[in-house]
């Protein structure tokens, strides 16, 4: 299998249906899809929701597993950051989530739907930390 043939036209649609499908929670659920808020909300056994968020987050696990059985297989992938950097990594995600009250896919995808300055301020972090991290890395700086 070959990922080199994504096309802008695959990315616009994989595009959309993440757009629809956070459109139909918002308005079938009054719920925002931000993923760290989902998953955090397993966490707290709150019956009268629980559902919804495990059909959410086994639908974040079924996708791609379909998507690979479909293409006839998947990415491979290859972690070649040390244990401490991928640690502290996390945490580092972790800690951001709560302070930005939300997380890069409820800023990205809902906050930026909804023209909200403070997902804008988020969303241009996200890029800016991540462009920066990866020319630290390709540059041998971070290992």
């Amino acid at each position: 299998m070959d990922w080199n043939d994504l096309t802008p036209i695959a990315a616009a649609l994989g595009g959309a249906l993440i757009g629809a499908a956070s459109l139909m929670l918002l308005l079938f659920n009054g719920r925002t899809a931000g993923v760290s808020g989902i998953a955090g909300g397993v966490l707290r056994f709150n019956l009268r929701d629980l559902d919804w968020r495990l059909a959410f987050l086994g639908g974040l696990i079924i996708a791609p597993v379909g998507w690979g059985l479909l293409r006839g297989g998947m990415p491979v992938v290859e972690i070649t950051g040390s244990i401490g950097l991928l640690i502290a990594g996390g945490l580092l995600v972790g800690f951001g989530t709560r302070l930005g009250s939300g997380c890069t896919s409820g800023h990205g995808i809902c906050g930026m739907g909804r023209i909200s300055l403070r997902s804008a301020v988020a969303v241009l972090t996200f890029l800016v930390v991540g462009v920066a991290t990866a020319t630290l890395v390709r540059l041998g700086g971070l290992s």
